[in-house]
């Protein structure tokens, strides 16, 4: 009886790593949003990471977070370092290029709560009198992360956190782009 319990055991622990093991390898979670407010606006907001304390949904989670700056103060080589809780964890983000009014493309770093490295893009596209921004993230899952995904809809909680960014952006650009 107790070799029966334990081959179905191994045999459910066999078949769970094998499905782990077969989840998509890369993700990508894109949100979208018009905003009132010109693209040079907008990309103020995301080309300086001083003023991501106005809008980012992460700084809300834990505003007592540890924040460094480096490099140039905006723009290709702006380096952001944070130390939170953790609900925000630690890394870095750092600029890798910043096309004036066009796309920035940022290197994001974690090293808690586990270490992950993903590229961010943010595009700004003028639409009559509006600007079209898309917020991107995209990495790889480790075996981990794969796992965590079987009881977690990431793309869908980072997602949230995006919608919520650009909302906060959104609100900002749109009453100060107008004065």
């Amino acid at each position: 009886m107790f070799t029966c319990i334990l081959l179905g055991l191994v045999a459910v622990i066999g078949v769970l790593l094998i499905v782990i093991a077969t989840r998509p390898t890369d993700f990508r979670v894109t949100r979208s949003a018009r905003m009132n407010a010109t693209p040079a606006a907008v990309f103020a907001q995301v080309n300086d990471f001083h003023n991501w304390e106005a809008w980012s949904p992460w700084v809300k989670m834990d505003p007592n977070a540890k924040s460094t700056f480096e490099g140039p103060s905006s723009g290709t080589g702006s380096v952001f370092h944070w130390d939170g809780n953790k609900d925000v964890g630690a890394g870095s983000m750092t600029i890798l290029q910043s096309d004036p009014n066009d796309r920035i493309h940022i290197k994001l770093a974690f090293v808690r709560p586990f270490a992950a490295t993903n590229d961010v893009e943010f595009t700004f596209k003028p639409e009559g009198d509006q600007t079209a921004v898309t917020w991107s993230m995209a990495g790889k899952n480790n075996f981990t992360a794969k796992a965590i995904g079987l009881f977690m809809d990431c793309e869908k909680m980072v997602g949230e956190q995006f919608d919520k960014g650009l909302a906060n952006m959104k609100a900002i650009v749109e009453s100060t782009d107008k004065q």
